[in-house]
């Protein structure tokens, strides 16, 4: 039963793909329907299996061999739990936004958008569930295809040309840097198969285990670990729920997981401590957090704003995971689930905003919070959450990586994480002060209230989980322990 039901969670987007293309435009009821029903499905599927994951079960299924010690497969351990869980609730939250926004927006081609949302989500749930290295290849790779055609919906010059950036940047690092890293991998150990303690002990030794890892650190695109990172704000020109696809749901979210997932079951904690291997990938790390911060500081488009606040955010979970201590592991972890939440509604918030008034400039954005109420209040969650003040979900992840640094005894990352933490509140906090407390622009762009109900039920449900996440977390805690052999 758990075999079909692996199996079910990457099939039942996929099917759902085709039966939105089959209704197509012509009923556009039935079309998001289907989508909403897939997404509510998909969602009961995965979070069925996390009280036996919680206990320590690790469901697993098998496709086909390929090679000796080579197979497409997949097992849910507690990392790829948290990311299929977050995934498949935020894809329902989507829809509903999207429905609102696609509509709201007039936009075109809008069964297209819906078919390629559920063949992402579709290659989010395989990197998910990878049992192995090749399995996670080919479904990271069926996500950066199927999320192309989203960041180029809007099909004008601008975005077709952001959008080969796009393709671009992550299809040269996959091919030209992860897929060479797997086969050394796989040349030094005879497997690819993710194990808890690692795989490369004893295969390789000394520099090449600082190149290996700087291979599928920085293979791994979608983390925008800098320079691999220009893809992102390339992307910002799709619509509103393709960024919150890319900053939230899926796509940044397969590359940190992927890195993380790599560093654990691959090289090994242990292993990678005592070769001294990942220490480049903390100040690679800390230089993108600082870098980035200070980049979205200088932005004045909302959206752009937030494309850095991301890359700087990603960071934390690659720094987290490079200081192989306990807290900091599972500081990772939690960050993932923590800067969905949060990203995912201020991108809500940004979309909602230009439904309503088509602004997008910071400039545009005083007074706004007395016409959007809603919208504003849900930001300013997300905003609080980004900096990490408490009670919002930021601040869990960002205790756990903050005494994850001191348990390391590094002190650098201390004072990034400080500094950084500065940054994001002076780029946040003058948006929030002026949405609220300053005098609305004379005469307004438009005159408008909130946008449609939609967009604000979505952004609203995804503020309030921001605010819960910081009381109820304990179902990822566990989770999270259990990849630190923590009771």
């Amino acid at each position: 039963m758990e075999t079909q039901q692996l199996l079910w969670i990457v099939a039942l987007p996929l099917l759902g793909a085709i039966a939105i293309g089959l209704v197509g435009q012509r009923f556009a009821n039935l079309r998001e329907a289907i989508t909403l029903i897939c997404g509510i499905c998909l969602a009961w599927l995965v979070w069925s299996l996390l009280p036996e994951v919680i206990n320590g079960a690790q469901p697993q299924a098998h496709l086909t061999t390929l090679l000796p010690g080579v197979e497409i497969g997949f097992r849910i351990e507690p990392l790829g739990m948290i990311f299929a869980a977050l995934a498949s609730l935020l894809w329902i939250v989507n829809s509903i936004y999207s429905i609102g926004y696609m509509r709201g927006n007039k936009e075109h081609h809008q069964t297209r958008f819906y078919v390629c949302f559920a063949v992402a989500i579709a290659g989010a749930m395989g990197v998910a569930m990878a049992e192995n290295l090749l399995t996670l290849f080919v479904f990271y790779e069926v996500l950066t295809l199927s999320t192309y055609p989203l960041v180029s919906h809007k099909g004008d010059a601008k975005s077709v040309a952001s959008a080969r950036v796009y393709l671009g940047v992550l299809l040269a690092t996959s091919m030209g840097l992860l897929l060479p890293a797997i086969i050394w991998t796989y040349s030094a150990t005879g497997t690819l198969t993710f194990t808890t303690g690692g795989i490369l002990t004893g295969a390789i030794a000394g520099p090449a285990v600082a190149l290996l890892l700087a291979l599928f650190v920085f293979g791994t695109g979608k983390a925008a670990l800098m320079p691999v990172h220009r893809w992102l704000p390339s992307a910002m020109v799709a619509p509103t729920p393709v960024s919150a696809l890319l900053h939230a749901v899926a796509v940044v979210k397969a590359g940190v997981f992927t890195i993380t997932k790599i560093v654990i079951y691959i090289f090994g904690i242990d292993f990678l401590a005592s070769s001294s291997a990942a220490d480049w990938l903390v100040y690679a790390a800390i230089f993108t957090i600082i870098t980035a911060s200070f980049i979205a500081l200088r932005q004045t488009n909302l959206k752009r704003l937030l494309a850095y606040s991301t890359i700087a955010q990603l960071s934390y979970v690659i720094l987290a995971t490079a200081l192989l201590m306990p807290l900091s592991i599972m500081a990772a972890a939690l960050h993932i689930v923590a800067h969905a939440f949060g990203k995912i509604t201020l991108f809500f918030a940004a979309g909602s905003i230009y439904t309503a008034s088509k602004k997008t400039e910071l400039n545009q954005l005083h007074g706004i919070g007395r016409r959007m109420p809603w919208t504003m209040a849900a930001f300013t969650i997300g905003a609080l959450s980004m900096i990490g003040i408490p009670p919002t979900a930021g601040f869990i992840s960002k205790w756990y990586l903050l005494t994850g640094s001191f348990q390391a005894e590094n002190y650098i990352a201390m004072a990034a994480i400080v500094v950084s933490t500065l940054l994001n509140a002076a780029y946040f906090l003058p948006i929030v002060y002026s949405a609220w407390f300053k005098a609305e622009v004379v005469p307004p762009v438009k005159d408008h209230r909130e946008a449609p109900l939609a967009i604000v039920i979505a952004l609203t449900f995804t503020a309030t989980l921001t605010i819960i996440f910081f009381w109820i977390n304990q179902p990822a805690l566990a989770l999270a322990a259990q990849l630190v052999g923590a009771n």
